[in-house]
């Protein structure tokens, strides 16, 4: 056991984990070091970002140009380390740029947050209660709410469930937001809090109830599952337009792409590596443009069971000689508040996104998404998803196998027309060592 760690200085942090773990190895603190900021107060501010920071962890950057959404014209920045995603995302933006591009619809965005209690009498009572301090509650968070109700936000609605079937004696009251261009999470619990302590104070103020009839306030916290902020991205076009270098028989490529989101949709083992392609390009902006990577996978994921069991994000059909093909998520992002004024590439990214406020951002996401499962399903239905994704990790076996510059320039140009798997670049590489290739 280490005591007080947090409490020591990063310096102190890092001899005590070299010591202890690596035997006091000079490489191990090199290692760490290299990874550090030179401008002292970048690094600074990554270091403040989270607790017992020793040194910053990379994700590439990538970009991905030609994405038409709304008729605007952007390039999206995605932090990922697998190889071919981007790739993917640049493949399906092109080919849909010249078919009228992406197409998005802002269901809601509505964020819920819940004050969860435990009451052992009359519901009727409560209910009462509730029904008579209900505009009281939410005045107690005037000074909370003051700056976000200017931007057009704020409490949208205070309810009282009763979900005593479910738990004994459990009732929540859900509050309903709208938090405009941020994401929210301190400002709704903020909210949240004080309206548990008003209720509480008016709980017990109250002459309705009898000395046996106790309320117990268990936790006062926002949730992740949004089910009301929702967007709506779709692509669509005559099937006559799907025709390209890669799509010979477009009738035929509709129906099979189709056929292939119809399994998804019904088996639970495709669904959830077909939903995962999807996270890839969703998940690749979300980081890069500093929000909640892991609040947006669990709703979204959430949503995808949300008729009892786990299917497709994704929809496809072919309507009046049309291809249809659409994705509904809930997404909840911000582009201010929190890391997102303090992370240097994020304000970046968010430059490079032209400044969208946080519906636009909702659209952009939803369609890297919908790109990345058009690219994946194009390739499965077509030549197989290993040609391409093989080609992409071949940087990737090099450098794992030690090749120069000079090797991986030669490799390269050989498994242009060779199939990429590990022991076929492994051998090339060493018939290559050997002058045979």
């Amino acid at each position: 056991m280490k005591e007080g760690f947090s409490k020591l200085t990063k310096k102190e942090k890092i001899d005590w984990v070299i010591k202890t773990f690596f035997k006091s190895d000079s490489k191990s603190f090199d290692i760490l070091k290299k990874y550090w900021n030179d401008d002292n107060s970048i690094q600074t501010i990554h270091d403040e970002f989270a607790e017992n920071t020793i040194t910053n962890f990379y994700l590439p950057l990538g970009v991905a140009p030609n994405f038409i959404i709304d008729k605007i014209n952007y390039t999206i920045p995605m932090a990922i380390e697998e190889s071919s995603v981007v790739a993917a995302a640049c493949n399906s933006a092109k080919f849909w740029s010249k078919r009228g591009g992406f197409k998005s619809t802002i269901i809601n965005t509505i964020k819920t947050g819940q004050i969860h209690f435990k009451f052992n009498g009359s519901s009727k009572k409560i209910n009462d209660l509730f029904n008579s301090i209900k505009n009281k509650l939410k005045d107690s968070c005037k000074e909370i709410t003051k700056n976000m109700n200017e931007r057009g936000g704020g409490i949208i609605n205070i309810k009282l469930l009763d979900k005593t079937k479910s738990i004994k004696n459990y009732f929540q009251i859900a509050v309903e937001f709208d938090t405009v261009d941020s994401m929210g999470a301190n400002f709704i619990n903020s909210c949240l809090e004080q309206i548990a302590l008003s209720f509480e104070k008016e709980f017990n103020e109250s002459n309705i109830f009898n000395e046996s009839e106790k309320l117990k306030i268990i936790m006062s916290i926002l949730s992740n599952y949004t089910p009301e902020c929702v967007v709506k991205v779709e692509l669509k076009t005559k099937i006559s337009n799907l025709k390209s270098k890669d799509i010979s028989d477009p009738e035929n490529f509709a129906k099979k792409f189709i056929e292939a989101v119809e399994i998804a949709e019904k088996d639970i083992s495709r669904a959830v590596t077909h939903n995962k392609g999807i996270m890839n390009g969703i998940d690749a902006v979300v980081i890069a443009t500093g929000n909640d990577f892991r609040a947006v996978e669990a709703a979204i994921h959430a949503y995808a069971s949300k008729d009892g069991s786990y299917k497709s994000l994704t929809r496809a059909k072919i309507e009046n000689d049309e291809f249809i093909y659409w994705i509904e998520i809930p997404i909840s992002v911000g582009t201010v508040g929190g890391i997102i004024n303090l992370h240097p590439m994020v304000k970046w990214c968010l430059s490079l996104l032209q400044q969208p406020n946080s519906k636009q951002l909702m659209s952009i996401i939803g369609a890297a998404g919908l790109a990345q499962n058009f690219s994946a399903i194009k390739s499965l239905i077509t030549s197989g998803i290993q040609v391409g994704h093989m080609k992409m990790h071949l940087i990737n076996i090099l450098n794992s196998l030690g090749a120069n510059e000079c090797e991986k320039t030669k490799i390269i140009e050989y498994f242009k027309k060779n199939k990429v798997t590990f022991n076929s670049v492994k051998t090339a590489l060493e018939k290559l060592r050997k002058n045979e290739l």
